[in-house]
């Protein structure tokens, strides 16, 4: 009984051993995920992959027998942290006190939704200005499906989404106003880009180009196409071969945080879609 017993003292205890060490790496890759985002999109990123690059020449120099590049990388090595915390100091601070407020692990949700709504929020007000003034405009949100070659046709411009910048894009009679602007990873990819018009012989005859355009793309790809009326100032929005038209600016906002984001409440809005006509 004896021995039985310290037999199954023996497992219990390497149970509980293999678990906390389980657990105590599943803690550490869980804090390396949280500190990436916390650095994702600024200047940490781009030391992250020097220190990466310096660790590799440190290994290759190490195999290779390379005793002065060797040296020189440890000296890089010993002397580079102090670095790191002088430079980034402002940085350290800042989620050092987050830390102490307990929202350091909370950060890159909060982040996202917040992103999110600044998007929605830049692409309403410019819609709701250009719809009032009746400025034609034609935006294409790129989804899963690639956007590359429609972008290539346009203007490369690899800017931050605002709504003064989406507005002075098709202020009339200026360079970039004629032709699509493409959204491409929360980004402006290009402007005064092409796109495929819908040959469909169902789309009604009082739509125009930009319309035709919109639901052409939205043939091909999943992308959210956003339309502004030149003539009446109505906002329409394509999305997987259907066009919803003569949107209100609620019912604009609710379709595009559902398309772009795949928010799930969706309020009752007048759709056209021209697979089935007007409903």
């Amino acid at each position: 009984m004896t021995f039985i017993n310290e037999i199954t003292n023996l497992t219990e205890n390497q149970l509980v051993r293999t678990f906390l060490n389980i657990l105590d790496i599943l803690l550490v890759w869980f804090v390396i995920y949280k500190i990436l985002t916390l650095i994702k999109g600024t200047k940490a990123v781009q030391l992250l992959k020097g220190i990466f690059v310096i660790i590799i020449i440190r290994i290759i120099t190490e195999y290779l027998g390379l005793t002065t590049l060797g040296w020189m990388t440890n000296q890089v090595i010993d002397y580079g942290f102090l670095a790191i915390i002088i430079i980034f100091q402002p940085e350290l601070r800042r989620a050092l006190e987050q830390l102490g407020r307990g929202k350091l692990f909370a950060r890159s949700g909060m982040q996202e939704e917040e992103e999110r709504d600044r998007l929605i929020s830049a692409m309403t007000k410019s819609i709701s200005y250009m719809a009032k003034r009746r400025i034609g405009a034609l935006i294409s949100i790129e989804k899963d499906t690639g956007l590359n070659d429609y972008i290539e046709t346009g203007i490369q411009m690899n800017s931050d989404i605002s709504s003064e910048l989406l507005i002075n894009v098709f202020i009339p009679n200026t360079p970039l106003h004629d032709g699509a602007v493409i959204i491409q990873k929360n980004r402006i990819a290009a402007a005064a880009c092409y796109l495929p018009l819908s040959e469909s012989p169902f789309i009604s005859k009082e739509l125009g180009t930009r319309h035709r355009a919109a639901i052409g793309i939205s043939e091909v790809t999943d992308a959210v196409t956003v339309i502004v009326s030149e003539e009446t100032g109505g906002i329409s929005l394509t999305v997987n071969g259907e066009l919803h038209r003569d949107l209100s600016m609620e019912e604009f906002e609710q379709r595009l945080r559902n398309a772009w984001f795949g928010d799930t409440t969706e309020k009752n809005t007048t759709r056209w879609s021209w697979k089935g006509g007007k409903k």
